[in-house]
């Protein structure tokens, strides 16, 4: 065991021979400390509780300042022998970095104008073992950051107004499709078949039905089938799961909204998102113009829209009706020019890597690129004398897709022949979701739908460039296990 560690214990076993319990009781009627610091011209002089975590000791012999932590913010407490008493003041001497004290005190100030609570009664509320990292100064290790996430709240504040953030954007994207009339719904998260999207599933097994279920990849289809039933406005802020890479950008779990409206086409729902993302810029930011990285992101409304033929031009230098030069711009690029097991070329799946290769890159400000070749959006209705081309739109921010949007196909027969075109010839009836297109013939009515990733949209709005900084708990390759000795390194 290491010095440092047998030397808190020794200090819990003072404690407990005092007669103190180091992990201490509820604590109740604290103040929170933003709001001590910002209600201190209401509270000068008067009595205050507090908790939180030591995060600086700075004894003077009798006497010592001290600053604890909370989740709110920090404040300075001032310790003083002849207030406490020598019997509580012996039991301050044992307290450590990372000990979680309550205190109740007066307010004042002291010659540098710091607010402070002078300490006239406290409660160890939790006697910690292990020092925090790198004495205060902040837990750097990317590695360590993901793979602890506690020591990352406790030592870096940036990590916990992140996750504070992410609260608030949620609430924010709840309180926006509420006040239009949407209702919230759950969906199931384990499906027999999965849908709604294309990606390869995670499959777990129910024991007592004997039945093999997937983690559903997107709750698209139940969704549908609440507009059958009737419910006009629908959303889910949902966990889907894709057993797919690990990037930047993708983490296998990760956050969606899909909203749903009835007679509503993929141009209202342009406008619900165009007006939800850029309310909560301004909310969060007080600005139109935010960070990202090394670049500036003007979120200002209105937001450029521009076709997907238009931009595969303006951006490629290539028209999507030449087929010829799509291939040749395709393999200049080394990319593939046949796709779904066909030997001649697939315009529409070219057409897509190309973009992918040349558009997206260019796409900082705010885009919706409108009406994607038709193949690739089977759960969609095609464009107007365009039979070519659906009418789907994705909304690309610094150079990242952050949200999907269809005007849905809502006519069952052709849906089934969608369904058996995009998975081929040998699809059998067990492996399309029966109850789905019997649902719709039901009559499904005309609608918009749309799908926005939470993560990415929560990475853009706080500065965050990696996925794995906005969701707590990250998934992350097998390594090293951690040890106690990591935390202080």
């Amino acid at each position: 065991m290491e010095k440092f560690e047998q030397d808190r214990l020794d200090k819990l076993e003072k404690l407990r021979a005092m007669g103190i319990d180091p992990y201490g009781k509820r604590y109740n009627g604290q103040k929170s400390l933003v709001s001590i610091i910002e209600n201190y011209h209401n509270e000068e002089g008067k009595r205050v509780r507090a908790a939180g975590r030591i995060s600086n000791l700075r004894p003077h012999g009798k006497t010592s300042f001290l600053d604890i932590k909370d989740w709110t913010g920090k404040v300075q407490l001032y310790i003083k022998q002849d207030k406490v008493g020598e019997s509580k003041f012996e039991a301050f001497r044992l307290l450590d970095l990372g000990d979680i004290i309550g205190v109740e005190g007066t307010l004042f100030k002291t010659r540098t104008g710091e607010i402070t609570i002078q300490v006239e009664d406290f409660t160890i509320l939790s006697k910690a073992l292990l020092p925090p990292p790198e004495k205060w100064h902040g837990l750097r290790d990317v590695e360590l950051r993901h793979r602890q996430r506690y020591l990352d709240l406790i030592s870096n504040p940036e990590t916990m107004k992140t996750s504070l953030d992410r609260v608030k954007i949620i609430r924010g994207v709840r309180r926006f499709l509420d006040e239009r009339g949407y209702v919230e719904v759950e969906t199931p998260m384990m499906q027999p078949i999965p849908g709604g999207a294309v990606a390869r599933p995670f499959i777990t097994h129910h024991n007592t039905l004997d039945l093999d279920l997937y983690l559903r990849i997107a709750p698209e289809l139940y969704l549908k089938r609440l507009l059958v039933g009737g419910m006009e406005r629908v959303y889910e802020i949902n966990r889907n799961f894709r057993n797919e890479g690990i990037s930047t950008r993708h983490n296998p779990e990760f956050t969606m909204l899909e909203a749903y409206q009835a007679y509503a086409d993929y141009n209202d729902m342009m406008e619900l998102t165009e007006g939800m993302i850029s309310s909560l810029t301004m909310e969060l930011h007080g600005s139109y113009q935010i960070p990202y990285g090394e670049k500036t992101v003007d979120m200002t409304p209105p937001w450029r829209r521009k076709t997907f033929v238009e931009l595969l031009k303006e951006y490629g230098g290539v028209d999507f009706y030449d087929l010829s030069s799509l291939v040749k711009k395709a393999e200049g690029l080394e990319l593939g020019t046949h796709g779904g097991g066909k030997t001649t070329p697939d315009r529409d799946k070219i057409a897509n890597g190309l973009f992918e290769e040349l558009v997206e890159p260019q796409l900082l400000a705010p885009t919706f690129v409108l009406d994607y070749p038709a193949s690739l959006c089977p759960l969609t209705k095609l464009c107007e004398g365009r039979p070519e081309l659906a009418q789907r739109f994705e909304l690309y921010i610094a150079s990242m897709e952050l949200a999907n949007s269809y005007t849905e196909l809502n006519a069952p027969l052709e849906q089934r022949d969608r369904f058996m075109e995009q998975a081929g010839t040998e699809m059998t009836a067990g492996k399309v979701d029966e109850d789905f297109l019997l649902a719709m013939k039901y009559g499904m009515p005309p609608a918009g739908g749309l799908g926005i990733g939470i993560d990415r949209l929560i990475m853009i709005l706080t500065n965050c460039t990696s996925i794995r900084e906005v969701i707590l708990f990250p998934l992350l390759r097998p390594g090293t296990r951690v040890t106690e000795m990591d935390t202080t390194s």
